[in-house]
């Protein structure tokens, strides 16, 4: 296991032990540190476009345009969603370095590397299409299409917020007073899910998705799993699919409070999974939220078969939050998987504390 995934880990057990006013004070400094290195690369990251660019990429914060969102490939509707912000396809080589470091701030190095190769997988998906389908109808699949989006002034005493966005990948973060940081919705999806042919063959980027949610799955005994199995065919998306708000979902599966204490870890460890894809204070700040609400409170539902192969969902609910995983697309070789906040999505608690404290 990485050192920062078990530093989480012992982080929720001592939360749980010791209750949560202890830990927050050194949460918020971390994340006064991840606001600070956000907003200096968002800086940079406007600086280094030329003025057309600029304005192509900048959007005031109370714009639509920030809860507008999808996962479905850039172009025109039904099939495709049109994207406003600047692609990495448009960016001279100093530019995309300083988009990315922009990505950096805002990822763990696993997410990151997560992020770019979803993004890569788009020329295993191309070489895919063009086979079946020539090569006039892979054109859209392009490593280069994500856009990079600013909603706001980036600076240490404002709020903003900023979007990276393309086929398989949404990230929306928003940063209040370059100190607390909101990191949903976060979407992640992968097609193929498993490269069953050529050089990448056996690559599994979202991989650890399902492993962890199947590592869960065979520690229920019989009854348990009845509980947690919510219908024999697992639904084709996942149910919230690009909403701006989404509410809990219904039903819930079976409770924290009815798993051993094995089984327990197990699904923190899945919570993990996702919530170690952000920055390790975004990702403490998530947990320590969840752990608050109360860990016995969260559930977990699967769908559908649980043979490897068979199309499958799962979703771990808690009262802050959503997960939801589906692999149904593609004979069940096609992976979405996304993180959603009741209350906090686009940072919207944050930003009605920051109007209650701030004159405007």
């Amino acid at each position: 296991m990485d050192p920062m995934r078990a530093g989480r880990l012992l982080m929720y057990a001592t939360i749980t032990a010791l209750g949560v006013g202890a830990f927050m004070g050194a949460a918020r400094a971390a994340q006064r540190k991840a606001g600070a290195e956000m907003t200096a690369a968002a800086q940079s990251f406007l600086a280094g476009l030329t003025a057309e660019q600029r304005a192509q990429a900048s959007f005031p914060l109370t714009s639509d345009e920030r809860l507008r969102w999808h996962y479905v490939p850039t172009g025109q509707p039904p099939t495709a969603w049109p994207r406003q912000g600047v692609a990495l396809k448009a960016m001279t080589a100093a530019q995309k370095d300083l988009a990315r470091d922009l990505l950096k701030a805002s990822l763990s190095g696993r997410g990151y590397l997560t992020a770019t190769a979803i993004m890569d997988l788009e020329m295993t998906l191309r070489a895919i299409e063009t086979a079946q389908s020539g090569a006039a109808a892979a054109s859209r699949r392009d490593p280069e299409m994500y856009f990079f989006t600013i909603f706001g002034d980036p600076s240490p005493s404002t709020a903003w917020g900023f979007r990276v966005e393309g086929h398989h990948v949404s990230l929306h973060f928003t940063v209040v007073n370059g100190a607390r940081i909101a990191s949903t919705p976060s979407f992640f999806g992968a097609n193929p899910a498993e490269v069953r042919e050529g050089p990448a063959r056996g690559l599994r980027v979202l991989g650890a998705r399902e492993d962890a949610g199947r590592a869960l799955l065979d520690a229920l005994d019989e009854s348990q799993r009845r509980a947690a199995l919510i219908a024999d065919v697992a639904p084709g998306d996942v149910v919230t699919r690009n909403k701006a708000t989404v509410n809990p979902l219904s039903p819930a599966g079976i409770p924290a409070s009815a798993l051993t204490p094995t089984q327990r870890d197990l699904l923190l460890r899945l919570i993990d999974v996702y919530a170690g894809d952000m920055a390790d204070d975004a990702a403490q700040q998530r947990m320590s939220r969840l752990t608050q609400a109360g860990v016995e409170k969260i559930t977990f539902a699967w769908a559908g078969g649980f043979a490897r192969g068979e199309k499958h969902y799962y979703r771990v609910q808690g009262p802050t939050f959503l997960i939801e995983y589906d692999n149904t697309q593609g004979d069940a070789n096609h992976i979405h998987s996304v993180w959603r906040d009741f209350n906090g999505d686009f940072g919207a608690d944050l930003l009605r504390e920051h109007l209650k404290s701030q004159p405007h």
